[in-house]
């Protein structure tokens, strides 16, 4: 199984549309089930200070580990630039979820990045920050990392993305993330 992370909670965000856009890259690609996981669409009931002990985590949490991190062996980090890194939520959710079952949801699963940005970079800072993050908890980060820069530009008002270009890359990306 593959995971498709949407690395924001801001509500309909670029960085979903792109999460969208890889997992149907994906599922163009493999058979293997591709599940998309929103953070701007998850309760954030378990963002509370006692969520670093296990006993406090909320069952939502527990929920979301058990469908969508544990069982995945690869996972795809959207995420958009916030302030220069990742957000926050995103390490938030690394946090919450490294109480439980640390090394069924981090050791040795295969993870790509993609950066999102209005800017020139792509996030390309963050996605360094990200790197180093799940370096930590014991993922292992394609060296190939995907910025996607002036997202507004790639996609239509409703904020499908809809450039033939980045489609193309994205889908490229999650070629070489297959067969990493």
């Amino acid at each position: 199984m593959i995971t498709v992370i949407s690395g924001s909670n801001r509500r309909n965000s670029a960085c979903r549309y792109v999460a969208q856009a890889y997992a149907d890259a994906l599922r163009t690609l493999t058979s293997e089930e591709v599940k998309l996981l929103l953070l701007d669409d998850i309760p954030h009931d378990w963002f509370h200070p006692l969520m670093y002990t296990e006993e406090y985590q909320t069952e939502s949490l527990t929920q979301i580990l058990s469908e969508y991190m544990i069982p995945a062996e690869k996972v795809v980090y959207v995420s958009s630039e916030y302030n220069g890194s990742f957000p926050g939520v995103l390490k938030l959710f690394i946090d919450g979820c490294s109480v439980r079952q640390y090394k069924a949801t981090f050791k040795g699963k295969k993870a790509a990045l993609v950066g999102v940005a209005t800017g020139r970079a792509g996030n390309l800072r963050g996605m360094d920050h990200l790197t180093g993050v799940l370096n930590h908890v014991g993922t292992i980060v394609m060296p190939n990392k995907l910025p996607i820069s002036r997202v507004q530009d790639i996609s239509e008002k409703s904020g499908e993305i809809t450039d033939a270009g980045a489609l193309k890359v994205i889908l490229q990306h999650a070629e070489e993330f297959l067969a990493f």
